[in-house]
């Protein structure tokens, strides 16, 4: 009696562990995808900051107006930051990309180089249709020579940034499927094992409410159990690569990782107590002589 009550207990303690390195494993993938998606959307919203506009001014703008026009230009909404560029600093910027002084060329004749501000944008504003509305209101102003943006580049990006949001999608769809029914059959497994105490309880009178429970209670912890292991692993994988790649840190949002961790706990919790439930529910309602099968 005594060996076959260990060996219960043994497969119980087996089926608990099961389910939470169960957990544990699908929620790291899920993770390691949000993950991925987080930085990739950080990435994503960089690329787009470091596109803006170059303002040509006209021959002969004060430089009081120009820092004026700058000034009105950092109060939009849809501006991240701007840079004024003197005459004397654009030649300095040409001659260091040239590799030579380019004005000794000219002899007397007059630096055609002239002033500019180049903005750049926050990355909701940077997409075609914006940039070419802010493009029309800024060059009504008189001060203005010309404007100067990489529309195609523009275009790429966004182009790129939707198919491989949608395909990134599509996969964590997939893959929180996946992970249901790996969880929902591991738990199944796990309450099976306790099919004859359900049982019991029942012949003594136990309400369907009473009997579930303690089950879904434990399927709740297993799944925080599971989920904090998940979230141990992301934390020092996270580390592992800031470690050997640095600049990750500029794509960085904790705010955003840490309300991607609180949805990790929740949804291990979610899938391990609604998967246990509804194991619980096939057991409350099997017929007797099914028990053995």
């Amino acid at each position: 009696m005594k060996n076959e009550e260990t060996y219960t207990q043994r497969r119980l303690k087996g089926s608990y562990i099961t389910s939470v390195i169960s957990i544990t494993l699908v929620l790291f993938t899920i993770g390691l995808l949000g993950l991925l998606v987080l930085h990739a959307r950080s990435l994503s919203d960089h690329i787009k900051e470091n596109i803006g506009f170059e303002i040509i001014l006209k021959e002969g703008v004060k430089e009081a107006n120009i820092l004026q026009l700058q000034k009105m230009l950092d109060a939009s909404p849809y501006v991240k930051s701007t840079e004024y560029i003197t005459r004397e600093e654009a030649t300095k910027r040409l001659t260091k990309d040239l590799g030579e002084d380019f004005i000794k060329w000219l002899g007397d004749a007059q630096n055609p180089l002239l002033p500019s501000i180049d903005v750049r944008f926050r990355a909701d504003w940077a997409n075609r249709d914006s940039l070419a509305i802010i493009q029309k209101e800024i060059l009504k102003n008189p001060q203005i020579k010309e404007l100067f943006y990489q529309e195609s580049l523009v275009d790429l990006i966004n182009q790129n940034v939707q198919r491989i949001g949608l395909i990134i999608m599509g996969f964590t769809f997939l893959l929180i499927i996946i992970a249901f029914a790996l969880i929902n059959n591991t738990i199944r497994l796990s309450v099976y094992s306790k099919r004859f105490l359900i049982r019991s309880m029942q012949l003594v009178g136990a309400t369907e409410g009473f009997i579930r429970r303690p089950f879904i209670w434990k399927g709740l912890i297993q799944g925080f159990i599971g989920a904090l292991l998940a979230l141990l692993l992301l934390t020092g994988l996270l580390y592992i690569a800031l470690q050997n790649i640095p600049e990750l840190a500029m794509l960085q949002e904790m705010e955003a990782v840490l309300v991607f961790y609180a949805f990790i706990v929740l949804t291990g919790m979610a899938i391990s107590g609604i998967s246990t439930y509804f194991a619980i529910g096939k057991y409350l309602k099997i017929k007797t002589d099914k028990l053995f099968a």
